[in-house]
């Protein structure tokens, strides 16, 4: 759980820094696999997203179990495993993209061998479920990207034009800046630090092991969908029983999207439930970042340096490195 390259900051809090993988450029090819859920009558997704990544001048190259089909999961979880681990030790492959999330990529994580991936880094693209994944490449000490998977993908490219185009320039070194709708239920400040989190059902899966993450000295992303209100924060309250906020730096809140509704209501919003949750602790939030299961599911390096300002009538978010 210790990344690369730690120095001590002045607030008594370790400053983490993260090995960034290469930037792709023209030429460089791209694997498919499928380390979750089941690809099923989806063949026309991987293809525009084979099309999409070639339009930019890449090699694509797909996992041999991409369709495989056992159940809930696209192939055993030997044959995810394999086709991950293939993309992982093959030094010609420069980045991973997950075609879906779903279920699935916890039964695989301790299958993993990750020494070829440490001599020749590679970008994890993917979110959702592919946080089990992003978290154990975080506590590596690596950089990856939560952004697209090739499911994302419509028919119709323009409507997701800024999903597309972020996950492009971080891929290929653009540098990142975001200026968010402000919110009345943002905590203002100013903070500077690598940014890490994803799925809050998957942080909430990876307390008590290996692949659980450290938010100390870091600004905590969450996103989630389809949970009810009280779930959401029963593993905020269990994220908070774990110390994941006690030196954290802020958060950043993304979707949190199609919220079920019990035969009780709640009583909380969902901004609401997250400031109760934190209210003991004096770091920012906020709200409002397009990222998560929405259709405009802008890219976030995690693992990054970003300086995040926050104010009741907008945030910025620039990524430093």
């Amino acid at each position: 759980m210790i990344a690369q390259n730690t120095t001590a900051s002045h607030t008594g809090i370790t400053s983490k820094t993260y090995i960034k993988p290469p930037f792709l450029k023209a030429g460089d090819t791209v694997a498919i696999v499928s380390p979750s859920g089941i690809l099923k009558n989806r063949t026309e997704e991987i293809n525009r997203a084979k099309a999409l990544l070639e339009s930019w001048g890449l090699h694509v190259v797909l996992g041999q179990y991409v369709f495989e089909q056992n159940g809930h999961f696209a192939g055993t979880d030997a044959h995810r495993a394999a086709d991950m681990q293939w993309a992982l030790d093959n030094p010609n492959i420069k980045a991973i993209l997950s075609s879906r999330g779903g279920y699935g990529t916890v039964r695989i994580l301790d299958k993993l061998d990750y020494t070829a991936f440490k001599k020749h880094p590679k970008w994890m693209i993917g979110y959702s479920d592919i946080t089990a994944l992003h978290n154990q490449i975080h506590n590596l000490g690596y950089e990856t990207l939560h952004a697209m998977m090739c499911t994302s993908l419509p028919e119709d490219e323009s409507e997701i034009a800024e999903t597309i185009a972020t996950c492009k320039a971080a891929l290929f070194g653009t540098p990142l800046t975001y200026t968010l709708e402000g919110s009345p239920y943002n905590k203002p400040g100013t903070v500077t630090a690598p940014i890490t989190g994803g799925n809050l059902t998957l942080l909430h899966t990876m307390l008590g092991s290996e692949t659980s993450i450290n938010p100390a000295g870091e600004i905590l992303f969450i996103e989630e969908i389809g949970e009810y209100a009280y779930h959401i924060d029963r593993m905020l309250q269990s994220l908070k029983r774990a110390g994941y906020f006690t030196k954290c730096k802020g958060i950043l809140v993304g979707d949190i999207s199609k919220v079920k509704k019990n035969t009780t209501e709640f009583g909380r919003t969902i901004e609401e439930i997250i400031l109760d949750v934190v209210a003991e602790y004096d770091f920012p939030v906020a709200f409002n970042m397009p990222a998560g299961h929405e259709d405009d599911n802008r890219a976030l390096i995690l693992g990054s340096q970003i300086e995040m300002k926050v104010s009741k009538n907008q945030t910025t978010l620039v990524f430093k490195d």
